[in-house]
């Protein structure tokens, strides 16, 4: 409202509202209203609206006095009206001025009897989060603009740890450096948390740093002995437990027979093994990681208790009298076996001649200068007590089985010359060579009978007393054919075990290349004549065309001669 204030009045009677066009007092409206020029006026709260209103109530006065003056149109008075209505609060301007400098100066006086000489201050670093290993040294900094001679403090949630250069924590490890910046020294899992940078008047906001303390993994078994035991067939579960900020990731491996990991077979603080078999015994890694630091491990050993379990590389041992004999058997079991050695289901004693020996897993019978008593069958026994195992050899003087040492290709069509060699400490008495034709197309192989060869061995040189090698040519083949062939030899201890068949082939004759080549130019020399002979049709196709070409000469010839030999008239016909 545009409030106007008379100075005399002031102590005579209460100040007047103007501007709705009503009075409470006609005798004090009509002396406001002479005094209006003579009067220290006041805009009041200076509102366009409200100096608006007074002048539309003063041009409604003038109206009323002025019935017979001609009437404006409606737009140019509402014009006018505006324009006086702006001047008028326009002109109260000064005045308002004047009071916003009077508050300024009083606003002036309250900033000049401030501590801080009117120095608003302020912090020039920035809140922070902050990762740190632990015991590392951290440096939180608070950096202030302008800070006069208000305190600055740094607390952690209620505890206030130092104020301006004062040390309140008793805690050695924190000190300011730098000014006023906050070191923590030998960083401990318990460090973490916020650290608040506080200006004491509480005109700034505080300053918050966050510190997040990383902790390297560590890990460790259950049970913590790291031993383990579970029976062939059954379910184990290895377990670890691991510690760190972040939480570590946790996966498992194997170590091999190097000692070196293999793949990854499991995630997570549990390894369950379903069905146990003795080759998963061994030990397993757990290993804890969370990219602070190193991943650390720990073992963990499983033992797989099973009854034996026997296996051996030769189940035929080939010697011979006055030679030496070893039989070798490997044994696993858990928990230890006992291993015996048996002839003909007798135990055997040890002796000058037979010894027995173990190393590992792997268990010798070594017999000296052979026998012939020595000859004969044998068993390996393991005893624990989950079961017992028993693997069977045997110890002969015959032939051990040929083997044949000749290639498959044959370089003629009708012959093949086959070779082997046969291992035997007595001379071969005798051998045996059987072979056959093996009838094969492109869906089955039949063979074809066998045609048995006795052979009489030479005496073997003296250079090679155990190996003895034979040859001998098979004569009489078919041309381009597969031939199969077995060898069996015969000592005076008896005859070895029969060979594995052999194969072999035969190569085609020089004919059969040559006929197919014949054929090959024949059906070229055939093709050759057939174009030659197709040639002619070409030529015969085209008598029709030269006859035509004749007519149309013949004609050509007629229409000159008719047309009197002359030359313009030739032209003209051309």
């Amino acid at each position: 409202m545009c409030v106007t204030v008379n100075e005399s009045s002031r102590s005579a009677g209460p100040a007047t509202v103007i501007g709705s066009g009503k009075t409470s007092n006609k005798r004090s409206s009509s002396h406001n209203r002479g005094s209006v020029a003579s009067s220290s006026s006041r805009c009041q709260p200076a509102t366009t609206v409200n100096c608006f209103s007074r002048f539309i109530s003063r041009a409604g006065h003038r109206q009323q006095k002025q019935n017979s003056a001609p009437r404006m149109p409606s737009l140019v008075r509402v014009a006018t009206l505006v324009v006086l209505a702006s001047c008028c609060c326009l002109s109260r301007m000064p005045t308002t001025d004047a009071a916003i400098s009077n508050r300024g100066s009083s606003s002036s006086k309250g900033l000049s009897s401030s501590p801080n000489n009117g120095l608003v201050p302020r912090f020039t670093s920035r809140g922070h989060t902050y990762r740190a290993v632990v015991g590392d040294t951290l440096v939180l900094p608070c950096e202030v603009e302008n800070l006069g001679t208000l305190v600055l403090l740094w607390r952690r949630g209620s505890n206030v740890l130092t104020a301006s250069q004062l040390m309140v924590t008793r805690d050695e490890r924190v000190r300011l450096v730098n000014g006023y910046n906050l070191e923590i020294s030998e960083l401990e899992p318990q460090d973490a948390g916020d650290y608040v940078c506080q200006i004491s008047d509480k005109i700034n906001k505080d300053q918050v740093h966050t510190v997040e303390i990383l902790v390297p993994p560590s890990v460790r078994a259950i049970p913590p002995s790291g031993q383990l035991t579970a029976r062939k067939g059954g379910a184990v579960t290895l377990e670890c437990k691991a510690s760190g900020n972040p939480v570590p990731s946790i996966y498992w491996t194997k170590k091999s027979g190097a000692g070196k990991s293999s793949a990854k077979i499991g995630e997570g603080p549990i390894l369950t093994l379903e069905r146990v078999e003795r080759q998963q015994a061994g030990v397993y890694q757990c290993t804890a990681d969370n990219n602070v630091g190193e991943a650390v491990t720990v073992d963990m050993r499983l033992d797989v208790l099973y009854p034996p379990d026997i296996s051996v590389d030769k189940s035929w041992i080939h010697s011979g009298e006055g030679f030496e004999a070893q039989l070798e058997c490997i044994v696993h079991a858990d928990p230890q076996p006992t291993v015996s050695w048996y002839q003909n289901s007798f135990p055997i004693q040890p002796t000058d001649r037979r010894t027995m020996s173990s190393r590992g897993n792997r268990h010798t019978l070594t017999i000296r200068h052979v026998q012939q008593e020595d000859f004969g069958n044998y068993s390996c026994v393991a005893d624990n007590t989950l079961g017992r195992s028993k693997k069977y050899m045997e110890v002969s003087g015959r032939p051990g089985p040929a083997e044949f040492v000749s290639t498959p290709w044959s370089r003629l069509p009708d012959s093949y010359n086959l070779t082997w060699k046969v291992e035997s400490y007595p001379p071969l008495l005798e051998v045996r060579l059987l072979y056959r034709k093996l009838m094969m197309n492109e869906t089955f192989q039949q063979p074809g009978r066998w045609h048995d060869v006795i052979l009489t061995p030479s005496p073997r040189p003296l250079s090679e007393p155990l190996t003895h090698v034979m040859a001998f040519t098979l004569r009489g083949l078919l041309p381009a054919s597969v031939y199969e062939a077995i060898v069996q030899a015969k000592n005076r201890y008896g005859w070895n075990e029969v060979s594995d068949i052999f194969q072999f082939y035969t190569q085609r004759i020089s004919s059969d290349l040559h006929s197919e080549e014949m054929q090959v130019a024949s059906s070229t020399s055939r093709s050759g004549a057939t174009s030659l002979h197709r040639r002619p049709s070409s030529a015969v196709t085209a008598w029709p065309c030269l006859l035509v070409l004749t007519a149309a000469a013949t004609l050509l010839s007629r229409r000159l001669l008719t047309s009197g030999g002359n030359g313009d008239s030739l032209q003209r016909n051309l």
